[in-house]
């Protein structure tokens, strides 16, 4: 029996390199069920995967809410790569037919799901910064899309931009080109390399230049940044540069003017770490750029705000009511309890 009870119900599809997360609310603000899957990076599953993949996702995200594929109002896919290939594109974009009707769903790239999460579907800017790194803003119905070219050519102030500065350093340190710091040490100690030209074999044979693998190496990093290492932080705040120069370069071709407000947050693996020593900087960072940007906490997970975009693009933006309800249940969901 369906559960709909005469809301509208909003789908949404989070769909990163290496994780999927969906969430189904309704117009009232109520989240009726979420759901985990693998990635969605289609370059590396292919389409008839990806349509497998969503297909499941979806059918096991429903069941959990008791609702079926005729129940969900509008879905918003936001996709990883999605836009990066124009001759596939037209593929891309029919791939959930395999779960939804045409006319039903709209597909996109992931950023927009940190966006809308991020700023509730407000006028403002998002930057991203994961295993790769990308900016997207939004405003009076303008968007704009900075960075996200990808690990070869891109990817600025990302885990895997940062990791490889972190192995570069290691090189030069070994080799004598620079003096050597903490961060050396511990690489060595955190990946048990025993002999220095050993990380060749661990990095090339081990994580077969995988490129989230190498973007979790970033960890250490941070780990080096927080005992105090000056070679590990100056890394991180040239990271979190490179992110303010993507904010302010998605402000400029938005057209804010001279005396508004730019909302600007932040989303992505990077930005949790508990030392928030990334977040700091590109705070301090954004403020010495330009006093009007405004940075705001996130305001609700991508596979939300990937709902949040579906509910906007069904003409049902929800409420500033519905928004506090849906706010004040992710809150609950996510504060301590004692038993």
């Amino acid at each position: 029996m369906s559960e709909k009870n005469g809301r509208a119900i909003y789908l949404g599809v989070d769909g990163g390199g290496t994780k999927t997360a969906l969430a189904v609310i309704d117009s009232e603000g109520t989240i009726r069920g979420t759901h985990v899957a693998p990635g969605t990076y289609y370059v590396s599953l292919g389409l008839e995967a990806l349509g497998d993949l969503l297909s499941t996702a979806v059918k096991a995200t429903l069941n959990e809410t008791q609702l079926t594929a005729g129940d969900v109002d509008f879905a918003f896919f936001g996709l990883c790569g999605h836009g990066e290939d124009s001759a596939l594109l037209a593929a891309l974009n029919r791939v959930p037919e395999q779960c939804l009707p045409a006319g039903k769903f709209l597909c996109g790239n992931d950023m927009i799901c940190g966006w809308a999460g991020s700023l509730g579907c407000r006028d403002g800017i998002n930057v991203v910064a994961g295993t790769g790194s990308i900016c997207y803003g939004e405003r009076y119905g303008i968007t704009v899309r900075s960075g996200g070219w990808g690990e070869i050519f891109g990817d600025e102030g990302s885990g895997y931009w940062i990791a490889v500065r972190a192995l570069n350093l290691f090189a030069r340190v070994s080799d004598g080109r620079l003096p050597t710091g903490p961060l050396h040490a511990l690489i060595k100690q955190r990946l048990q390399v025993t002999h220095d030209l050993d990380l060749c074999a661990h990095v090339y044979t081990r994580l077969k230049g995988d490129r989230a693998h190498i973007a979790q190496l970033c960890r250490i990093v941070f780990e080096a940044s927080a005992s105090g290492d000056p070679q590990a932080t100056l890394i991180l705040s040239q990271a979190a540069e490179e992110l303010v120069q993507m904010v302010d370069a998605t402000r400029c071709r938005l057209g804010f003017e001279l005396d508004e407000t730019i909302p600007v947050s932040c989303s992505g693996g990077l930005f949790a770490d508990p030392s928030r020593v990334l977040l700091d900087h590109l705070q301090v960072k954004l403020q010495a750029q330009n006093a009007r940007y405004q940075f705001r906490e996130s305001a609700f997970p991508p596979a939300v705000g990937a709902a949040l975009y579906a509910a906007k693009c069904d003409a049902n933006s929800l409420s500033d009511a519905a928004l506090v309800q849906l706010r004040e249940q992710i809150r609950f969901a996510t504060r301590p309890h004692r038993l």
